[in-house]
Protein backbone atom coordinates (compact mmCIF):
# COMPACT_ATOMS: atom_id res chain seq x y z
CA UNK A 1 0.00 0.00 0.00
CA UNK A 2 1.16 3.71 -0.63
CA UNK A 3 0.46 6.12 0.40
CA UNK A 4 -1.61 7.41 -2.47
CA UNK A 5 -3.88 4.27 -1.88
CA UNK A 6 -4.14 5.17 1.74
CA UNK A 7 -7.37 4.23 2.71
CA UNK A 8 -8.62 5.13 5.81
CA UNK A 9 -11.47 2.41 6.31
CA UNK A 10 -8.80 -0.31 4.98
CA UNK A 11 -6.82 1.16 7.74
CA UNK A 12 -9.53 1.05 10.80
CA UNK A 13 -10.44 -2.36 10.22
CA UNK A 14 -6.18 -4.22 10.03
CA UNK A 15 -5.82 -1.64 13.19
CA UNK A 16 -8.67 -3.32 15.23
CA UNK A 17 -7.27 -6.91 13.98
CA UNK A 18 -4.28 -6.09 14.65
CA UNK A 19 -5.33 -5.02 18.35
CA UNK A 20 -7.07 -8.06 18.72
CA UNK A 21 -4.55 -10.46 17.57
CA UNK A 22 -1.42 -8.74 19.81
CA UNK A 23 -3.99 -8.86 22.56
CA UNK A 24 -4.18 -12.65 21.90
CA UNK A 25 -0.80 -12.96 21.44
CA UNK A 26 0.40 -11.17 24.27
CA UNK A 27 -1.87 -12.98 26.56
CA UNK A 28 -0.87 -16.22 25.37
CA UNK A 29 2.39 -15.38 25.88
CA UNK A 30 1.39 -14.40 29.54
CA UNK A 31 -0.61 -17.30 30.54
CA UNK A 32 2.35 -20.01 29.00
CA UNK A 33 5.95 -19.18 28.47
CA UNK A 34 6.64 -15.32 29.42
CA UNK A 35 8.32 -16.72 32.07
CA UNK A 36 10.90 -18.29 30.07
CA UNK A 37 14.44 -16.30 29.39
CA UNK A 38 14.37 -16.52 26.00
CA UNK A 39 11.02 -15.31 25.55
CA UNK A 40 11.37 -12.45 27.98
CA UNK A 41 14.84 -11.30 26.01
CA UNK A 42 14.04 -12.11 22.34
CA UNK A 43 10.31 -11.59 21.78
CA UNK A 44 9.20 -9.59 24.25
CA UNK A 45 11.83 -7.13 25.20
CA UNK A 46 13.07 -7.82 21.58
CA UNK A 47 11.02 -7.79 18.82
CA UNK A 48 7.92 -6.41 20.39
CA UNK A 49 9.55 -3.58 22.25
CA UNK A 50 12.04 -2.55 19.41
CA UNK A 51 9.09 -2.41 16.95
CA UNK A 52 6.59 -0.42 19.68
CA UNK A 53 9.19 2.04 20.23
CA UNK A 54 10.03 2.65 16.47
CA UNK A 55 6.42 3.43 16.22
CA UNK A 56 5.78 5.87 19.14
CA UNK A 57 8.78 7.45 18.35
CA UNK A 58 7.54 7.93 14.66
CA UNK A 59 4.78 9.73 16.90
CA UNK A 60 6.67 11.77 18.43
CA UNK A 61 8.89 12.94 15.13
CA UNK A 62 6.09 14.28 13.92
CA UNK A 63 4.77 16.19 17.09
CA UNK A 64 6.74 19.79 16.10
CA UNK A 65 6.77 19.89 12.54
CA UNK A 66 2.95 19.02 12.12
CA UNK A 67 1.79 21.60 14.38
CA UNK A 68 4.07 24.42 13.14
CA UNK A 69 3.83 23.68 9.84
CA UNK A 70 -0.24 23.41 9.98
CA UNK A 71 -0.47 26.27 12.44
CA UNK A 72 1.12 28.83 10.23
CA UNK A 73 -0.14 27.27 6.97
CA UNK A 74 -4.24 27.46 8.73
CA UNK A 75 -3.57 31.13 10.37
CA UNK A 76 -2.38 32.60 7.36
CA UNK A 77 -5.34 31.12 4.92
CA UNK A 78 -7.81 32.03 7.93
CA UNK A 79 -6.47 35.82 8.98
CA UNK A 80 -7.04 37.19 5.28
CA UNK A 81 -8.53 40.63 6.50
CA UNK A 82 -11.52 40.79 4.16
CA UNK A 83 -12.71 37.34 5.52
CA UNK A 84 -12.06 38.45 9.36
CA UNK A 85 -14.98 40.53 10.24
CA UNK A 86 -17.46 39.41 12.28
CA UNK A 87 -18.53 35.91 11.11
CA UNK A 88 -14.97 34.95 11.80
CA UNK A 89 -14.78 36.30 15.28
CA UNK A 90 -17.87 35.23 16.59
CA UNK A 91 -17.34 31.39 15.24
CA UNK A 92 -13.55 31.41 16.41
CA UNK A 93 -14.35 32.47 19.70
CA UNK A 94 -17.48 29.53 20.09
CA UNK A 95 -14.95 26.94 18.63
CA UNK A 96 -12.58 28.11 21.23
CA UNK A 97 -15.36 27.98 24.05
CA UNK A 98 -16.62 24.89 23.14
CA UNK A 99 -12.70 23.10 23.09
CA UNK A 100 -12.46 25.18 26.52
CA UNK A 101 -15.52 23.53 27.51
CA UNK A 102 -14.90 20.18 26.35
CA UNK A 103 -10.81 19.82 28.15
CA UNK A 104 -12.22 21.16 31.17
CA UNK A 105 -15.03 18.06 30.98
CA UNK A 106 -12.39 16.06 30.62
CA UNK A 107 -9.78 16.24 33.14
CA UNK A 108 -12.86 16.33 35.84
CA UNK A 109 -14.10 13.13 34.72
CA UNK A 110 -10.51 12.03 34.82
CA UNK A 111 -9.75 13.56 38.17
CA UNK A 112 -13.13 12.26 39.56
CA UNK A 113 -13.53 8.64 37.99
CA UNK A 114 -9.44 7.65 38.29
CA UNK A 115 -9.54 5.60 35.31
CA UNK A 116 -5.35 4.81 35.84
CA UNK A 117 -5.71 3.92 39.68
CA UNK A 118 -4.89 0.53 40.27
CA UNK A 119 -4.01 -0.14 36.59
CA UNK A 120 -0.11 -0.11 37.55
CA UNK A 121 2.82 -1.72 35.87
CA UNK A 122 3.99 -4.94 37.04
CA UNK A 123 7.37 -3.52 38.04
CA UNK A 124 6.23 -0.20 39.38
CA UNK A 125 9.10 2.27 38.69
CA UNK A 126 9.20 5.78 41.00
CA UNK A 127 10.00 8.42 37.77
CA UNK A 128 11.39 11.89 39.08
CA UNK A 129 9.26 14.07 37.47
CA UNK A 130 11.00 17.57 37.15
CA UNK A 131 9.51 20.36 39.26
CA UNK A 132 6.95 22.49 37.36
CA UNK A 133 7.21 26.14 36.92
CA UNK A 134 4.35 28.62 38.19
CA UNK A 135 1.57 29.42 36.22
CA UNK A 136 3.10 32.87 35.72
CA UNK A 137 6.54 31.75 34.43
CA UNK A 138 4.46 29.69 32.21
CA UNK A 139 2.81 32.50 30.62
CA UNK A 140 6.51 33.88 30.21
CA UNK A 141 7.52 31.27 28.60
CA UNK A 142 4.94 31.19 26.21
CA UNK A 143 6.91 33.57 24.49
CA UNK A 144 10.19 32.01 23.55
CA UNK A 145 13.36 33.58 23.14
CA UNK A 146 14.41 31.64 20.45
CA UNK A 147 11.95 29.29 18.28
CA UNK A 148 14.75 27.52 16.87
CA UNK A 149 15.60 26.19 20.25
CA UNK A 150 12.11 26.00 20.71
CA UNK A 151 11.72 23.24 18.27
CA UNK A 152 14.84 21.41 18.90
CA UNK A 153 14.00 20.79 22.39
CA UNK A 154 10.06 20.19 21.51
CA UNK A 155 9.03 23.04 23.64
CA UNK A 156 4.83 22.94 22.62
CA UNK A 157 3.53 26.44 23.81
CA UNK A 158 5.94 28.45 22.26
CA UNK A 159 6.02 26.88 19.02
CA UNK A 160 2.18 27.17 18.76
CA UNK A 161 2.41 31.18 19.83
CA UNK A 162 5.75 31.60 17.38
CA UNK A 163 3.71 29.65 14.48
CA UNK A 164 0.45 31.56 15.48
CA UNK A 165 2.33 34.78 15.16
CA UNK A 166 4.00 33.83 11.83
CA UNK A 167 0.80 33.05 10.40
CA UNK A 168 -0.76 36.43 11.60
CA UNK A 169 2.31 37.89 9.72
CA UNK A 170 1.91 36.26 6.77
CA UNK A 171 -1.85 37.17 6.22
CA UNK A 172 -1.06 40.75 6.35
CA UNK A 173 2.12 41.03 4.69
CA UNK A 174 0.12 40.72 1.18
CA UNK A 175 1.61 39.80 -1.70
CA UNK A 176 4.92 38.39 -0.28
CA UNK A 177 3.30 36.90 2.48
CA UNK A 178 0.67 34.55 -0.19
CA UNK A 179 3.66 33.45 -1.99
CA UNK A 180 5.40 32.14 1.66
CA UNK A 181 1.60 31.22 2.83
CA UNK A 182 1.46 28.89 -0.36
CA UNK A 183 4.76 27.83 0.59
CA UNK A 184 3.60 26.62 3.97
CA UNK A 185 0.25 25.08 2.44
CA UNK A 186 2.27 23.03 0.38
CA UNK A 187 4.63 22.01 3.09
CA UNK A 188 1.83 21.01 4.93
CA UNK A 189 0.17 18.86 2.12
CA UNK A 190 3.73 16.85 2.46
CA UNK A 191 3.81 16.56 5.81
CA UNK A 192 0.18 15.60 5.62
CA UNK A 193 1.23 12.79 3.18
CA UNK A 194 4.29 12.13 5.69
CA UNK A 195 1.09 11.43 8.59
CA UNK A 196 0.03 8.85 5.81
CA UNK A 197 3.10 7.46 5.75
CA UNK A 198 3.91 7.04 9.43
CA UNK A 199 -0.11 5.92 9.99
CA UNK A 200 0.53 2.91 7.47
CA UNK A 201 2.61 0.94 10.01
CA UNK A 202 0.12 1.80 12.61
CA UNK A 203 -1.31 -1.59 12.45
CA UNK A 204 2.16 -3.39 12.96
CA UNK A 205 2.70 -1.03 15.75
CA UNK A 206 -0.68 -1.89 17.58
CA UNK A 207 0.30 -5.44 17.07
CA UNK A 208 3.73 -4.98 19.05
CA UNK A 209 2.56 -2.79 21.47
CA UNK A 210 -0.33 -4.22 22.70
CA UNK A 211 1.00 -7.77 22.70
CA UNK A 212 4.10 -6.62 25.00
CA UNK A 213 1.20 -5.01 27.22
CA UNK A 214 -0.63 -7.82 27.28
CA UNK A 215 2.33 -9.79 27.88
CA UNK A 216 3.68 -8.23 30.61
CA UNK A 217 0.88 -6.89 32.53
CA UNK A 218 -1.80 -8.05 34.92
CA UNK A 219 -5.19 -8.13 34.56
CA UNK A 220 -5.67 -4.62 36.27
CA UNK A 221 -4.23 -2.48 33.22
CA UNK A 222 -7.08 -4.12 31.13
CA UNK A 223 -9.39 -2.91 33.40
CA UNK A 224 -7.94 0.35 33.51
CA UNK A 225 -8.03 0.63 29.77
CA UNK A 226 -11.42 -0.30 29.80
CA UNK A 227 -12.44 2.41 32.18
CA UNK A 228 -10.78 4.88 30.26
CA UNK A 229 -12.30 3.81 26.62
CA UNK A 230 -15.76 3.76 28.57
CA UNK A 231 -15.08 7.27 29.92
CA UNK A 232 -13.82 8.78 27.20
CA UNK A 233 -17.26 7.42 24.77
CA UNK A 234 -19.17 8.90 28.13
CA UNK A 235 -17.67 12.19 27.79
CA UNK A 236 -18.04 12.45 23.98
CA UNK A 237 -21.66 11.79 24.38
CA UNK A 238 -22.19 14.00 26.92
CA UNK A 239 -20.41 16.90 25.25
CA UNK A 240 -22.25 16.73 21.90
CA UNK A 241 -25.74 15.74 23.33
CA UNK A 242 -25.21 18.32 26.40
CA UNK A 243 -23.16 21.06 25.37
CA UNK A 244 -23.85 21.64 21.90
CA UNK A 245 -27.65 21.25 22.67
CA UNK A 246 -27.82 24.01 25.33
CA UNK A 247 -26.00 26.09 22.91
CA UNK A 248 -27.74 25.60 20.55
CA UNK A 249 -30.91 26.12 22.06
CA UNK A 250 -29.78 29.48 24.21
CA UNK A 251 -28.31 31.16 21.64
CA UNK A 252 -30.74 30.49 18.57
CA UNK A 253 -34.07 28.86 20.36
CA UNK A 254 -34.07 26.48 17.89
CA UNK A 255 -34.81 22.62 18.49
CA UNK A 256 -31.59 20.45 19.07
CA UNK A 257 -33.70 17.38 18.32
CA UNK A 258 -34.42 18.58 14.62
CA UNK A 259 -30.54 19.44 14.90
CA UNK A 260 -29.22 16.12 15.30
CA UNK A 261 -31.84 14.02 13.47
CA UNK A 262 -30.91 15.90 10.53
CA UNK A 263 -26.96 15.56 11.25
CA UNK A 264 -26.88 11.59 11.19
CA UNK A 265 -25.91 11.01 7.58
CA UNK A 266 -22.72 13.48 8.31
CA UNK A 267 -22.31 11.87 11.54
CA UNK A 268 -22.13 8.42 10.07
CA UNK A 269 -19.85 9.53 7.61
CA UNK A 270 -17.35 11.29 10.56
CA UNK A 271 -17.85 7.70 12.00
CA UNK A 272 -16.48 5.87 9.38
CA UNK A 273 -13.80 8.12 7.85
CA UNK A 274 -12.82 9.53 11.07
CA UNK A 275 -11.16 12.42 9.61
CA UNK A 276 -13.08 16.02 9.59
CA UNK A 277 -11.25 17.29 6.20
CA UNK A 278 -12.83 14.46 4.47
CA UNK A 279 -16.44 15.08 5.78
CA UNK A 280 -16.15 19.05 4.60
CA UNK A 281 -18.41 18.47 1.62
CA UNK A 282 -20.64 16.22 3.50
CA UNK A 283 -21.38 18.74 6.34
CA UNK A 284 -21.57 21.72 3.97
CA UNK A 285 -24.52 19.99 2.01
CA UNK A 286 -25.68 19.31 5.35
CA UNK A 287 -26.03 22.49 7.33
CA UNK A 288 -26.81 24.89 3.57
CA UNK A 289 -29.46 22.57 2.70
CA UNK A 290 -30.71 20.84 5.58
CA UNK A 291 -30.34 23.20 8.50
CA UNK A 292 -30.83 26.27 6.62
CA UNK A 293 -27.21 27.73 7.42
CA UNK A 294 -26.39 30.06 4.30
CA UNK A 295 -23.11 29.46 2.06
CA UNK A 296 -21.73 33.00 2.81
CA UNK A 297 -21.14 31.85 6.16
CA UNK A 298 -21.04 27.74 6.00
CA UNK A 299 -18.06 28.06 3.27
CA UNK A 300 -16.57 29.81 5.76
CA UNK A 301 -17.02 28.03 9.63
CA UNK A 302 -17.04 24.49 8.19
CA UNK A 303 -13.58 24.20 6.39
CA UNK A 304 -12.16 26.67 9.79
CA UNK A 305 -14.20 24.71 12.02
CA UNK A 306 -12.61 21.27 10.61
CA UNK A 307 -9.30 23.21 11.01
CA UNK A 308 -9.60 24.46 14.60
CA UNK A 309 -12.47 22.70 16.37
CA UNK A 310 -11.27 19.66 17.82
CA UNK A 311 -13.70 19.18 20.82
CA UNK A 312 -13.43 15.27 20.54
CA UNK A 313 -9.89 15.10 20.48
CA UNK A 314 -9.45 17.13 23.52
CA UNK A 315 -11.81 15.03 25.23
CA UNK A 316 -9.77 12.33 24.76
CA UNK A 317 -6.74 14.06 25.37
CA UNK A 318 -7.59 15.28 28.61
CA UNK A 319 -8.69 11.89 29.98
CA UNK A 320 -5.74 10.40 28.49
CA UNK A 321 -3.49 12.72 30.53
CA UNK A 322 -5.27 11.85 33.52
CA UNK A 323 -4.87 8.35 33.13
CA UNK A 324 -1.59 7.94 32.07
CA UNK A 325 -0.38 10.01 34.37
CA UNK A 326 -2.29 8.19 37.33
CA UNK A 327 -1.04 5.11 35.39
CA UNK A 328 2.65 5.92 36.29
CA UNK A 329 1.44 7.27 39.66
CA UNK A 330 2.24 10.88 39.20
CA UNK A 331 0.50 13.39 40.62
CA UNK A 332 -0.33 16.36 38.28
CA UNK A 333 -0.23 19.84 40.01
CA UNK A 334 -2.74 22.45 39.40
CA UNK A 335 -0.15 24.64 37.27
CA UNK A 336 0.05 20.92 35.06
CA UNK A 337 -3.72 20.93 34.58
CA UNK A 338 -3.85 24.47 33.24
CA UNK A 339 -0.51 23.48 31.05
CA UNK A 340 -2.99 20.58 29.84
CA UNK A 341 -5.94 23.16 28.96
CA UNK A 342 -3.80 25.94 27.19
CA UNK A 343 -1.79 23.18 25.27
CA UNK A 344 -5.16 21.27 23.83
CA UNK A 345 -7.07 24.53 23.07
CA UNK A 346 -4.05 26.14 21.45
CA UNK A 347 -2.77 22.95 19.70
CA UNK A 348 -6.44 22.71 18.36
CA UNK A 349 -5.62 25.31 16.53
CA UNK A 350 -3.28 23.53 14.02
CA UNK A 351 -4.80 19.99 14.57
CA UNK A 352 -5.34 19.15 10.94
CA UNK A 353 -8.62 16.77 10.87
CA UNK A 354 -6.88 13.62 9.83
CA UNK A 355 -7.11 9.94 11.28
CA UNK A 356 -4.18 9.89 13.76
CA UNK A 357 -3.11 12.91 14.83
CA UNK A 358 -4.97 13.64 17.71
CA UNK A 359 -1.97 10.76 19.28
CA UNK A 360 0.78 12.63 17.30
CA UNK A 361 -0.72 15.85 19.50
CA UNK A 362 -1.27 13.70 22.82
CA UNK A 363 2.44 13.00 22.68
CA UNK A 364 3.32 16.83 22.56
CA UNK A 365 0.57 17.57 25.50
CA UNK A 366 2.73 14.70 27.77
CA UNK A 367 5.64 16.42 27.41
CA UNK A 368 4.85 19.35 28.40
CA UNK A 369 3.66 18.18 31.37
CA UNK A 370 6.35 15.56 32.06
CA UNK A 371 4.63 12.67 31.47
CA UNK A 372 6.54 9.61 29.51
CA UNK A 373 5.67 9.22 25.53
CA UNK A 374 5.48 5.42 26.27
CA UNK A 375 2.02 5.85 27.74
CA UNK A 376 0.82 6.61 24.59
CA UNK A 377 0.79 2.58 24.09
CA UNK A 378 -1.79 2.09 26.70
CA UNK A 379 -4.17 3.58 24.59
CA UNK A 380 -2.99 3.58 21.00
CA UNK A 381 -4.49 -0.31 20.37
CA UNK A 382 -8.25 1.49 21.42
CA UNK A 383 -7.63 5.06 19.90
CA UNK A 384 -9.42 3.83 16.36
CA UNK A 385 -12.44 3.43 17.93
CA UNK A 386 -12.53 6.62 19.91
CA UNK A 387 -10.99 8.41 17.01
CA UNK A 388 -13.84 7.70 15.13
CA UNK A 389 -16.40 8.66 17.66
CA UNK A 390 -14.49 12.14 18.62
CA UNK A 391 -14.65 12.59 14.36
CA UNK A 392 -18.08 12.65 14.86
CA UNK A 393 -18.48 15.35 17.57
CA UNK A 394 -16.23 17.33 16.07
CA UNK A 395 -18.05 17.82 12.67
CA UNK A 396 -21.42 17.88 14.99
CA UNK A 397 -19.62 20.71 16.49
CA UNK A 398 -18.70 22.68 13.05
CA UNK A 399 -22.08 22.27 12.63
CA UNK A 400 -23.70 23.66 15.45
CA UNK A 401 -21.33 26.43 15.33
CA UNK A 402 -22.51 27.36 11.84
CA UNK A 403 -25.90 27.27 12.61
CA UNK A 404 -25.39 29.86 15.58
CA UNK A 405 -23.36 32.35 13.38
CA UNK A 406 -25.80 32.19 10.65
CA UNK A 407 -28.91 32.89 12.96
CA UNK A 408 -27.02 35.83 14.50
CA UNK A 409 -26.19 37.28 10.96
CA UNK A 410 -29.41 36.73 9.40
CA UNK A 411 -28.17 34.47 6.98
CA UNK A 412 -29.92 30.99 8.66
CA UNK A 413 -33.54 29.99 6.82
CA UNK A 414 -35.23 28.83 10.00
CA UNK A 415 -38.25 27.44 7.42
CA UNK A 416 -35.64 24.89 6.27
CA UNK A 417 -34.47 24.01 9.59
CA UNK A 418 -37.53 23.14 11.32
CA UNK A 419 -38.94 21.59 7.83
CA UNK A 420 -37.92 17.97 8.47
CA UNK A 421 -38.57 16.60 4.60
CA UNK A 422 -38.03 19.76 3.04
CA UNK A 423 -33.84 20.63 1.71
CA UNK A 424 -33.33 23.86 0.49
CA UNK A 425 -32.97 23.89 -3.32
Amino acid sequence: MTADSFDHQKLSNRILLAMFLGLAFGLLLNWTIADQAWVQSFIIDGVLAVTGEIFVRFLSMLVVPLVFVSLIAGVSALSDPKRLGRVGGKAIGLYMATTGIAITLALVAAVLIEPGVGANPVDVVEREISAQPSFAQVLVDMVPRNPVAAMASGDMLPIIVFAILMGLSIALAGEPGQRIGQMFSDFNEVIMRLVGFVMLLAPYGVFALIASLGATTGWETFVGVLKYVILVLVMLVVHATVSYSLILKMLTGLSPRIFFSKMRGVLAFAFSTASSGATIPVTLKTVENRLGADNKVASFTVPLGATINMDGTAIMQGIAAGFIAQYFGVDLSLTQYLMIVLMVIMASVGAAGVPGVGLILLAGVLASVGLPAEGIALILGVDRLLDMTRTAVNVTGDAMVTVVVADSEGELDRDVFNDIGRPRR
